[in-house]
């Protein structure tokens, strides 16, 4: 896992021997132990690292009107009860734009205003909750809603 896994050196003399992975990876979730020997003792804990993951089909950039595909995956091994999704902070009601189903939303024509931040909430039959954000980008026009635009001649014109 080499470069991206590290240890505080600073903090392994005040008994800190914490790992730290970055980027995570899909791949990277699993059970870890860490084991500590020191003088004749030998101290170990295990921690186990859930991965969740949102990718967007077909991927970026996204152009407006071009349907599109969020889907949100964990490595939890239960099964999976409810999705929810929300957009800057706001949930997102099942429509016609917005179909919801099984830890995916699509999104049949998006709009420049469906640009930001998407937030997915995956509650499973253990009752844990696991969430995820994907920031989203979409190319196409964000001008006035008339596109004619009058400009005096000798002016500029944006």
């Amino acid at each position: 896992m080499r470069p991206r896994v590290s240890l505080q050196d600073s903090a392994l003399r005040n008994g800190n021997f914490s790992l730290r992975i970055s980027p995570v990876r899909s791949e990277d979730a699993g059970l870890y132990e860490a084991r500590v020997v020191h003088d004749t003792k030998v101290q170990s804990c295990h921690v186990e690292l859930g991965v969740i993951t949102v990718t967007l089909s077909p991927p970026s950039p996204v152009v407006e009107n071009e349907p599109l595909l969020l889907r949100c995956n964990s490595s939890h091994r239960a099964s999976l009860v409810e999705t929810c999704w929300f957009h800057n902070g706001r949930p997102v009601p099942t429509s016609r734009t917005f179909c919801s189903s099984h830890g995916a939303l699509s999104i049949l024509r998006p709009a420049m205003s469906d640009a930001g931040s998407w937030h997915c909430r995956l509650r499973y039959s253990d009752n844990e909750i696991v969430s995820a954000v994907y920031n989203l980008q979409i190319l196409g026009f964000d001008g006035p809603t008339n596109p004619v635009v009058y400009a005096a001649a000798g002016s500029a014109a944006d």
